[in-house]
Order: C-alpha cells, then structure tokens, then sequence
C-alpha cells in the first residue's frame, strides 16, 4: 500500500448513483444531491460545470470532472442557461418550484428524448455517478482537491470511460456491481491524471511517492503503521543519516518523519473509531499504540478530545491537522 492507496481504499463507490442523461439544448440541471464527490464524463457534445462561487468550467466529449461536495451547483450546455430541475440523491428529480417529478414528466417538461427514443444529432450525452465519502481517511482526499478537477482527454483515463459508458448502455445482472468498481477505476485513473499535472498543486504526501529517498519509507509506513517506528529506523531503510533524511522528508512531506506516522495512526484510529465497535485497546494495538491509554493520550494532545468522545461523536469533524500542519 501507499499513501494514495490507502485513501483511495477508504473512498469506494458503494451502490452508487448512476446517470446517462441525453439532452437538447438548451438544458440545465441544479445538482443539489449533497454527494462528497461526484464524477461526470461527456460521452458527446460538451457541458458546462457552474459551481455557485467560481468559474464556469467547460467539459468536451472525452473529458472528466471531479466535483466535490456537497456545495450545490449547475451543470448545463452554456453557464447563462438557468436551471430547469433539480437533482436530488437517489436521481430524484424535481422542478425548480419543489414538486417531485418522475424521469418521464422530467423529459417532458424539459423536452427531452425518452430512454426509448432515437438520440438526437445535436445531443449532449453526460455519465455520472456519485460518491458519499465518509470518514476522516476520506477527508483526507477530499482536503487535497479543488472544488472541481477537470482532466482532458488522456489516454490512461479513456479506456475506462469507453467501459463506463457501455456498461450503462446495458441492462445485464449485476450491473450495479460492475457500475461501482468501474466508478472506482475512473477515479483513480482520473485523480492519477490530474495530480500529474503542473496545475494540480498535489499534496506533499502523493509528490513524495516518486521520490527515491521518502517514497519507499512512505510505503513502510502505510504498509505496516502498527510497526514501533522510529525516526532511526526510518532514516536507515531510506540509506540516508537521520538528519538529511528528516530534512527531505519535511521539505516533500510538509511535515517531520514522525509527525507524519502519529497522523496517520490517529486518522486510521479516527475512522475505526466511529466505523467499528472494536475497544479502544483493540484499536490503539491495531495502530501502533500500546495500549488504550497511549492511545487516548495522542488522540486527546493532537486532536483535543478523547477517543470515547470522538466515537461518540461530540468531538466534532475530524480534523486533519497536526501541530498545525497538513497531514
């Protein structure tokens, strides 16, 4: 496992809601479904994504958007459109007055083609599907993204949005199976996609994993976080002294060697925490930690409040933080 890896793990499509929307300009939808993250593709014609507190962003045919969540926005043939229904979760539809319409009075009222009609040849054709990310392994990805990531076309991503979109061509058992790990796929290919590129501004934890020295040790690390780490040992597996090593980690990273494992071990706590009723021993030897009271110590000195408080959910959103530092 890497630091990409095991946040991508924690942020799986699960029955997710899926969408092939064919539409005539002009069109436009308010998508207010409250989805963490959301993923579309233009399968022909082109989109605009129109978030409430930024610029438009154009997609063409072959392209994705990543859209986090869960800050409504638009999506439509031109930013000026204004919208003719609102997307709920579920795909429930309803019209800008709130009264809840099924796919059937939806086309009708926006004079669309039904699923049984021919697509017309000026016709938008958009793939979507969304994800409802929890936990804070998952705030950890969603922390490290821009309100949209718009990737052109790219060979890596194509292949899996030509697959995405037969797949919902078909209407074959299992479907919905298949629909979320190829959900999976397009976001790894597609966040793989977007984090090599310049404008990306990737966190230092994903720059760090090419790099010969601090990548391997970030594997280490993510591999076996329960292991008695020490900054030592860290050094010696990288090959390097432990201050050279310390200042390269830091300056890749963005925070110390061992600030990094004791937010990584309290983030896996955080989650198992409020996922699982496993004891807070169970957990804190799970992690890395001796015992419950280790444990309750770190969690309380880095996060200000108890485990048994987080589990319970009265110490507010996990937090991500630190010593004031991203982790």
């Amino acid at each position: 496992m890497d630091a990409l890896a095991d946040v991508l793990d924690g942020v799986r499509a699960r029955s997710a809601d899926f969408c092939r929307a064919v539409l005539e300009p002009p069109w436009a939808l308010r998508i207010i479904d409250g989805a963490a993250l959301a993923l579309a593709t233009v399968l022909r014609g082109q989109a605009w994504v129109v978030p409430d507190d930024g610029e438009p962003v154009l997609i063409r045919a072959g392209e994705v958007a990543v859209i986090r969540g869960p800050q409504p926005y638009t999506v439509g043939d031109d930013p000026s459109t204004p919208p003719m229904l609102q997307v709920l979760a579920g795909n429930a539809l309803r019209t800008m007055d709130g009264v809840d319409v099924s796919t059937a009075e939806a086309l009708d009222l926006i004079g669309q083609a039904g699923p049984d009609q021919a697509e017309p040849e000026g016709a938008t054709v958009v793939a979507s599907g969304t994800y409802q990310v929890g936990g804070d392994i998952g705030a950890r990805l969603l922390s490290a993204l821009p309100g949209i990531v718009h990737v052109p076309r790219d060979p890596d991503v194509a292949p899996v949005l030509a697959l995405l979109g037969a797949e919902l061509d078909r209407d074959d058992p299992g479907q919905q199976v298949v629909l979320d790990r190829l959900l999976d796929l397009a976001l790894i290919a597609t966040l793989r996609a977007w984090f090599a590129r310049p404008e990306a501004q990737a966190p230092g934890w994903y720059r760090a994993l090419s790099d010969p020295v601090v990548g391997p040790t970030l594997r280490l690390i993510h591999d076996d976080p329960a292991h008695p780490w020490t900054l030592a040992e860290l050094a010696e597996r990288a090959g390097a002294s432990r201050a050279a090593f310390a200042r390269r980690f830091s300056s890749l990273v963005g925070v110390p060697p061992m600030t990094y494992v004791t937010g990584w071990r309290l983030t896996m706590a955080a989650d198992l925490l409020r996922q699982t009723d496993a004891t807070v021993e169970t957990i804190a030897r799970r992690v890395g930690y001796a015992n419950a009271f280790a444990l309750s110590v770190a969690f309380k000195r880095v996060r200000g409040t108890t485990p048994r408080h987080h589990r319970l959910g009265s110490g507010g959103p996990g937090h991500l933080t630190l010593a004031g530092s991203p982790v």
